[in-house]
């Protein structure tokens, strides 16, 4: 849908509601400002009216010669600095929900299903943590008290014009519902835009990030061509979307002048023409003109207002969306803290939906407490997938894996993925150093001779000590001050640390060069043992001292034995293996 029908709308809005309740104090003292400030703004066309009765009257009084101008100048005075404090305190509410939007979201984020990020852009999901959130901010801070402070501004204008001139008035609201149609209108437009600019910008930022991150691959195969005109294919089309807004802004802007206007025009020809009010004195027509002039201004506003109202309700729709995706499921009750070891997975299948094919088929096997099992199989055998379902980033379709016999569904997440630690191909360090690396989450209260055992023990130290700072060395960001081998062998070292029961290797070794990956192997060996340890490895060498070998195929286990049993059986195992040595 383009936009949201009225009662949808109205939920958005309510619960946008609920990020104000804590900063309540302060909008309701910005409200009780804006009844001060618009009661202040009612007396400026009764200072003008005055003015023009001492201009025409045949005795001016002197004393109103100083009296008015010392009263508007008070009045002012006292309007500009409610107005300070009113913009103020509404930016400090503003400010507040932006980062208590932010924070909430980020939580949500972290707490997603790994399904989810694997259909998820994250280049959409950067731009709603920071440009959505900020078009909320607007809506539901400085939008209410500017509606309820123009409102109340028209309201007590209108009451002034009453007092002068109740015809005259009549005749100026029949402009009224014209001016209510173009807003209904534009708040159509306004966020039917909206919902597109905010698309449009999740797109940028992931067209960005993807080149960004992708920056060799860019150069290597001359692709800035295609990026660039990616990106400005992308750009032009926000800039279209923000040109149709600020179109729509400015047309509504000049129509609501123009109504008003008119109604202005049409006033003064009735009365000029004596057609009307023929006993209608110049201080009181003075002092109806400039109460009804005083309009414009506030109905400028809030059709701006309108904007950002609607920009906000569109960026709301899709914080929500992701504020209610439903997060990894965690219903299990009870606790572990250590466990042997033992894991078995039981008639296990598994499909990422409904609509595409199985990637495990019934696959069963167990792993004793301090075994090694080694996965192997060509790329897409379902290797990486099946250990994923041992922490949970995946549920099983159907059947189940137990850790000392106990259905892994049963246990709290947090004391399941304390049981596992996990080296992978594709290592992930954070913006830190090495230490803090090593050290990282749970694992940040260690003491700091225990992470240095840890990158002793991984061969971090070796590479460290050359470093000026050490393990206190920065690694950038994603790691990449360091070299492929050196951010493998933190990662080693990181889970060292650890010290989990249950260990996970998908390809540790592949980043290495020939001596750090015979000293990581033997690093490695020391960690293993005592431990159950799944390894999923494409280097055949890497594992023939495992104690058993499964090898899959198309998500089904197809032969299960040592090095040597699936050697002299000359089934996949052996063709794998001739075909990694052959020569």
């Amino acid at each position: 849908m383009l936009f949201r029908p009225i009662p949808e709308v109205g939920r958005v809005y309510a619960r946008l509601l609920a990020y104000v309740r804590p900063h309540r104090h302060i909008i309701i003292a910005a409200l009780v400002a804006t009844i001060l400030y618009a009661g202040l703004s009612g007396s400026i066309p009764l200072f003008m009216s005055e003015v023009i009765a001492q201009l025409v009257a045949d005795a001016a009084d002197g004393r109103n010669a100083v009296l008015i101008p010392v009263l508007i100048a008070i009045v002012f005075g006292v309007r500009g600095s409610i107005d300070f404090l009113t913009v103020y305190g509404l930016s400090w509410v503003g400010r507040s929900v932006i980062r208590d939007l932010r924070t909430e979201l980020f939580a949500r984020y972290l707490a997603l299903p790994a399904a989810f990020y694997d259909q998820s852009s994250t280049g959409k999901l950067i731009s709603t943590l920071t440009y959505n959130t900020e078009q909320v901010a607007e809506a539901i801070s400085n939008a209410i008290v500017n509606v309820v402070r123009d409102g109340l501004h028209i309201l007590v204008q209108l009451g002034v014009m009453i007092y002068f001139s109740p015809g005259l008035t009549l005749i100026v609201l029949v402009v009224g519902p014209i001016v209510g149609l173009l807003i209904s209108y534009m708040s159509k437009a306004f966020r039917r835009y909206s919902s597109k600019i905010q698309e449009s910008m999740g797109d940028v930022t992931r067209v960005t990030e993807q080149s960004l991150q992708g920056h060799r691959v860019v150069k290597i195969f001359e692709g800035q061509a295609h990026e660039q005109a990616q990106f400005e294919d992308i750009n032009r089309k926000n800039f279209r979307l923000n040109l149709r807004l600020a179109a729509v802004r400015g047309l509504g802007d000049s129509l609501t002048q123009y109504v008003v206007a008119l109604g202005v025009a049409a006033i003064i020809y009735l009365v000029l023409s004596d057609l009307v009010l023929s006993d209608l004195t110049a201080p009181i027509f003075i002092g109806f003109i400039t109460a009804m002039g005083m309009l414009l201004a506030p109905l400028k506003r809030l059709v701006n207002i309108n904007a950002a109202l609607q920009k906000g309700i569109a960026a709301a729709e899709s914080l929500f969306e992701l504020l209610d995706e439903p997060g990894e499921r965690d219903a299990g009750t009870k606790s572990k803290k250590r466990v042997a070891g033992h894991v078995e997975y039981r008639h296990v299948s598994f499909r990422y939906n409904s609509e595409t094919n199985p990637v495990l088929d019934d696959v069963s096997f167990t792993v004793a407490a301090g075994s090694t099992v080694a996965l192997v199989g060509r790329s897409g055998s379902g290797k990486s997938t099946l250990v994923g379902l041992l922490p949970r980033f995946y549920e099983v379709t159907t059947g189940s894996i137990l850790l000392d016999n106990e259905d892994i569904r049963g246990l709290r997440l947090q004391d399941l993925r304390r049981q596992l630690s996990l080296v992978s191909q594709d290592v992930v360090l954070f913006d830190d150093t090495i230490a803090g690396n090593i050290g990282y989450g749970m694992l940040a209260t260690m003491p700091r001779v225990a992470i240095e055992r840890a990158a002793e023990a991984a061969f971090v130290t070796e590479f460290a000590a050359e470093l000026p700072l050490g393990l206190d060395t920065p690694v950038g960001e994603r790691g990449m001050l360091m070299s492929g081998g050196q951010r493998q062998r933190i990662a080693i070292a990181r889970a060292l640390l650890k010290d989990a029961p249950v260990l996970i290797l998908d390809e540790a070794t592949s980043a290495l060069d020939t001596e750090s990956e015979r000293r990581v192997q033997e690093a490695l060996g020391r960690l293993m043992q005592g431990r159950t340890t799944l390894v999923i490895a494409h280097r055949l060498s890497t594992v023939e001292s495992a104690d058993r070998i499964i090898v899959l195929r198309d998500g089904r286990i197809v032969e299960t034995g040592s090095h040597a049993e699936l050697i002299a059986s000359d089934g996949d195992y052996c063709m794998l293996y001739k075909m990694q040595f052959a020569d």
